[in-house]
Order: structure tokens, then sequence, then C-alpha cells
């Protein structure tokens, strides 16, 4: 039986005996890039190298992501969902297409040295065409060529086999997909993997992108032919160890035993308790990455933190249901380290910092419970008749974090049911407006590769240089986001940054700008980087050769890019606002431009 550490490590060993080189998996919390919380998918920390900027490492390359994912943190608890995964993949960037990556496809599933998965189980599907892109023969033929029957080939349409545009416009094309057949009968004569009948599980996709979806909705070949692939680690690893649910893989026997050993209670007793057991390993898996990413956030009511409080709360809230005791998430905390630091090394250096942070948003959840305690008494005087309004559950949950369940039982015990229809209407209203943000968030596409977003860029290197400077030389950069209007920059400092040296800071900045220096980049091997005195600060995520970008003498550090191409295409920079972030960490916002020039 194959076991999810000897998969990670055959899929890397596969593409690395193609030519491709292994790249260490980026940050679960996107750099410079505000369209998106966490990052996705494996592809997504590849964008500008998929859009045809040059990788460091070649035109090959294959690594191990990790991924976060929460659009369906509510259907948590079944078999398959969760919130955080590993995503093995593989690009070609202009290389090879679509003839070599079906072939090795094939092989990696089904030779005996890699998977070794039954022929006869496996079925595959390909874009179907529409009026904007053509049926995919090409890809039909190449599986036919591997000894693929007619009968497990299936053309399916665009919302089945197409990848893309990330945004309005850019790379995209159609994509094959490969499932396992289960022991599960057809579901009728047009049974297909784009049914939900559970018959076809889907374990690995590649992406084609071979055209450039154009403003006016058109679709031109793409001049740079790229591959993108995706397989989930824990999906994959269900299949190969024949389990029904993720949750009984190798990966979470140990997170789940824990859980027992802490609960008193047993896995698969009861459908509540295995749902209650499986919700809090997700979340509590996903929490321990969040803290202990090397740009690992801390939990608050904004953004990646909102998420991270979101995910621990939860795994309380359920944790309680099964009469797990106050402070058992840093004892799952604990094992999750124990079973992935060999894979991620940053989990076993902040454990300590990751299981803090679980005990105080624990605490602080306790004293909310409390104060929703304190809220339902006083909304209960003012109710007419004998039913809890469910505008009331649900601000009850929405504001002070009250679990409905915990509603319905107080109400209960006062002789008060709740009114689960109004509640269950203002929660699907409050997820569309939600959903409405999210969308509005993601429309720019993922990466802003934009000029002005690269100008920003270019002054993040420079403000961080000026911190060093005027601070501390012990400053290194805790985070950083930006958009086409503001840099956004997290950096550690134990306390708030006057005015005054907020002010030498931006001369600092504004020197550099006036100069008019040159942004230039070298391509060199880490160590050569690291003696040239480049600085980096998550050294953990880079491959073997690095870009190192130097502004003159102002700054020069390890970087993906993009950049100008000169610091006087900045004009001006401007300090807008500083400010605590967390713990240790302060944050300032910035902005360029010609009104603030010096």
């Amino acid at each position: 039986m194959i076991k999810a550490n000897e998969l990670r490590e055959k899929f890397i060993q596969f593409f690395k005996e193609k030519g491709h080189a292994v790249i260490p998996s980026a940050s679960v919390i996107p750099e410079n890039d505000p369209t998106v919380l966490f990052t996705t998918a494996g592809m997504h920390p590849l964008v500008p190298y998929l859009l045809g900027a040059h990788h460091p490492e070649g035109t090959r390359l294959t690594d191990v992501q990790k991924c976060i994912r929460t659009g369906d943190i509510d259907e948590v608890g079944d078999a398959s969902h969760l919130t955080f995964f590993e995503m093995l993949g593989n690009w070609s960037l202009g290389d090879y297409f679509k003839k070599e990556m079906i072939a090795w496809s094939w092989e990696f599933l089904t030779d005996e040295k890699w998977l070794g998965l039954d022929k006869e189980h496996l079925a595959f599907s390909v874009f179907a065409g529409d009026e904007t892109a053509p049926r995919d023969e090409e890809s039909y033929g190449y599986w036919r060529e591997m000894g693929v029957p007619e009968d497990r080939l299936f053309f399916l349409p665009r919302e089945n086999n197409w990848w893309g545009p990330a945004g309005i416009t850019g790379p995209c094309g159609p994509d094959t997909e490969m499932f396992i057949i289960r022991d599960v009968p057809p579901c009728g004569p047009n049974c297909s993997p784009a049914c939900d009948c559970g018959r076809y599980l889907e374990i690995w996709n590649d992406v084609f992108m071979q055209y450039n979806k154009q403003a006016d909705g058109s679709f031109l070949p793409l001049a740079q032919k790229n591959v993108d692939t995706g397989m989930g680690l824990e999906r994959t690893i269900g299949v190969l160890q024949n389990v029904s649910s993720v949750y009984e893989t190798d990966l979470f026997l140990p997170i789940i035993g824990e859980i027992e050993t802490l609960s008193g209670k047993k896995y698969g007793e009861d459908e509540a308790v295995t749902r209650a057991m499986r919700i809090v390993a997700d979340h509590i898996r996903s929490a321990t990455f969040i803290l202990g990413d090397e740009r690992g956030v801390t939990p608050s009511n904004v953004d990646q933190g909102y998420v991270l409080r979101r995910l621990i709360r939860r795994a309380v809230r359920f944790g309680m249901s099964i009469d797990m005791p106050a402070g058992s998430i840093g004892k799952i905390a604990q094992v999750i380290v124990r079973e992935y630091k060999h894979v991620y090394p940053e989990l076993g250096e902040k454990e300590a910092f990751i299981v803090e942070q679980l005990t105080l948003e624990e605490n602080r959840f306790a004293a909310t419970i409390t104060q929703g305690l304190k809220e339902f008494e006083k909304v209960v005087t003012h109710i007419q008749g004998t039913v809890l309004p469910g505008k009331t559950a649900f601000r009850l949950y929405d504001t002070f974090g009250y679990p409905l369940e915990m509603t319905i039982e107080l109400a209960k015990e006062r002789g008060f049911t709740v009114d689960i229809d109004g509640y269950n209407e203002a929660f699907k209203k409050h997820q569309e407006k939600s959903r409405a943000g999210s969308e509005q968030r993601f429309k720019g596409g993922l990466a802003d590769s934009s000029e002005q977003t690269a100008h920003l860029h270019t002054a993040t290197h420079l403000l961080l240089a000026g911190l060093k400077k005027v601070l501390s030389p012990d400053i290194i950069q805790k985070g950083s986001n930006i958009t086409a209007e503001r840099l956004r920059f997290d950096f550690n400092f134990p306390r708030k940054v006057t005015r005054e040296e907020l002010d030498q800071v931006e001369d600092f900045v504004n020197e550099a700008i006036n100069a008019g220096v040159d942004v230039t980049m070298e391509e060199m091997p880490l160590e050569e980087a690291r003696k040239s005195g480049a600085t980096g600060t998550f050294s953990s995520r880079y491959g073997e050769r690095v870009k190192v970008y130097t502004i003159g003498n102002y700054s020069k550090e390890i970087c993906g890019g993009p950049h100008a191409t000169n610091t006087a295409q900045l004009e001006g920079f401007k300090i807008k606002k500083e400010e605590s972030s967390s713990a240790g960490v302060r944050r300032i916002k910035a902005v360029i431009g010609p009104e603030y020039k010096k």
C-alpha cells in the first residue's frame, strides 16, 4: 500500500527523471496578490512565469504546493471536502505540450514502478469544443495512442474541461481530466465523469494553456503554450489506499487518533461524532499550516486572520460537541507538526508559536461564548410568544459567534423553539453577500502584473532597505500586499514607529527615486546570491537558482519580480499609515506617484 510520503516522493522523482527542476512550496499566503486570500492551487505562485516571465529554474518545473480553499468550508465533515490540501504539480513553460504530457500521465498512473493503477478502472475526459474554441481531437488522439478505449474517453463541455482565464482576459485553454472508475453502477445510459452519481472520481488534471482571451471575447493562439497539472495528494492517496474517505488515509489517522484520545469518543461510532472529528482534524490542520507558514498571520477580524479565526473557533465548537476538554486543539496541532515537519520544516520551527496562538484564540472564544450567553438572556426577555426569531439567532451567531445548536439548546431549556427556516434564510443572504464580495475581489484575476503594481513592488524593496537603515538592520519582511493603488508592508518591530522615523524612511526612498537608478536583475545559484549580500526573508521557499534584483547601492534582494526598470518611474513615495498588524509586527501603507515627489 502506497503511503502519502511515498506518493509525494514518487511524483517528484518521476518528473525529475523527465528533466524537471524541483521547486519548494510557496507560502499559503500569496505575495503581492490582492485578488485572493490564500494560495489555492499549485499554479498560483507561478502566474508571472505562465504569462511569459523567465523562471530561474528553467522551463520544466515540479513541486508539492500547500493550498488553502475555504469556499466550501460548510461542506467539511463529509467524506472528501478539505480546507487545506497538498497539490502535486508539474509545469511546462513553453516547452513540451499535449503529446508528452498525456504520455507521461499515462505512464505515472499505470506503470508498476509508479502508481500501478488498473488501466481498466481509468477514464478520461477532453474538451468537446464550442463556438469559441474547437473540439480537442488532439488530446483525444493521444489518449487513444495510449490504448484507452473509446468507451472510457468522454468529450465534455467547457464547464467540465476548460481552464481560465483567471481574470477577464489572459491565458486559458482546454484540459484533460483523469478519473478512477469506482465500484458504483452507471446512473444511466449517458453516465459520464460529468455526473454526480459517484462512479467517477477525478484524481489528476492536465491544463493546456494555448489561447489568450481578448477583451472582445475572442480567443487567439498563445505565443507561449504552457502545461499546468494538478493532482490532489489527499484524494489520490485515498484511492490508492482504497478507503471511503480522505479522513481514513494515513495522513489523518494519527490526528483522528489524538482526537479520540482527548474526547473519549470513537471515530465512526455515529454520524455526528464522525463529522465533528473530521471538522476538528481538518480545521486544526489548516490553522496549523497558516500559523506555521513563513508568512503566517495571527487570528484577527480581517482577511486571512478572519478565516483563521473562523477555522479555529469552528474546530473548538465541534470539539466541545464531542466533549474535548479545553486546551485540546494545541495538543492536536502538536501531532500535526510531528507528522508534517519532515516535509515542511517551518512547522517545527514555529511549533511553540502555533500552540500559543491556538490556545489564545480558544480562550478568546470561551469569552465570546460567555458574552453570547449574556446577549441571549437579554433578547429572550423581549420575545413575544415562544419562538426565537431566525434573524435573532443569526445575529447571535454573526455578531457574537454563538453557534446555532447552542442557541437551540438554551431556547429549549427556557421553553422556546428557534425559527430554523428564518435562521437559514438570514444565513443564505449573508453567504450571498460574502460571495458577491469574493467575486469582486477575484474579478481582476490572479496576480495583477500591471506596470503600476510592478512599480509598487519596487517601492517595497526600497521601503525595506529604508527601514533597515533607519530602525534596525534586523528588520525583515513579514508580509506584503499590493493593489494597483497602494502597497501594504508588514515588518518585525516592537513599537510604534515615530513620525520622525517615518519621514527619514520616506526621504531614503525618495532619494533613490530622484537618483534615477536602474533596477537590474541577475540569475545565480542561491548560495552565490547569499554571498553577494542579497537579502531574502523566506529562504525555505527558494529554489537552487534565484533572481536577484539590485537597485544601485540602495537595495539588493532575492525576488521573483516584476519590477520597474528605473527608480525614476516611481516618481514619488509617501507613507500614508503606520499601525500594528499583530504582536511584534508593524504595518505600513504607502503610495507612489508624481504628487508625492520630494
